[in-house]
């Protein structure tokens, strides 16, 4: 309880998510908040998009957007390469996408600065 964190989005401040259902950290390659339960607010794209470049070459995934604003918040695997294979499935958030309410200190922070307890879908 101590770490509880609302994600909001960065663009209109809409919760999109909790820390209680974060279940992996991801940061050296996409720096990613990955959670298992979003809100009815976060809207995922039909068509599948493809990686043409960087951390998700040839990776297919649809966007994650924020409901309210449109921003483009992150995304769910389909298909990955085996490094990444772990978060298919999952709604993974782009920390530079969403911004953290921590209900302890009610405080706004940015997600690439918050220290949540480690988590890992790898184990």
């Amino acid at each position: 309880p101590e770490d509880c964190a609302v994600f909001q989005c960065r663009g209109c401040w809409t919760v999109l998510g909790d820390s209680l259902h974060l279940c992996a950290q991801e940061e050296r390659r996409l720096g990613l908040l990955v959670c298992f339960k979003v809100t009815n607010d976060v809207a995922w794209e039909d068509s599948l998009m493809i990686g043409l470049e960087g951390a998700l070459l040839g990776c297919a995934y649809n966007a994650l957007s924020c409901r309210s604003c449109g921003l483009i918040v992150g995304f769910i695997l389909y298909s990955a390469s085996s490094d990444l294979a772990y978060l298919r499935g999952f709604f993974c958030f782009f920390k530079d996408s969403i911004l953290c309410y921590v209900l302890k200190k009610q405080m706004i922070i940015e997600a690439s600065k918050v220290n949540f307890p480690a988590v890992t879908l790898k184990e």
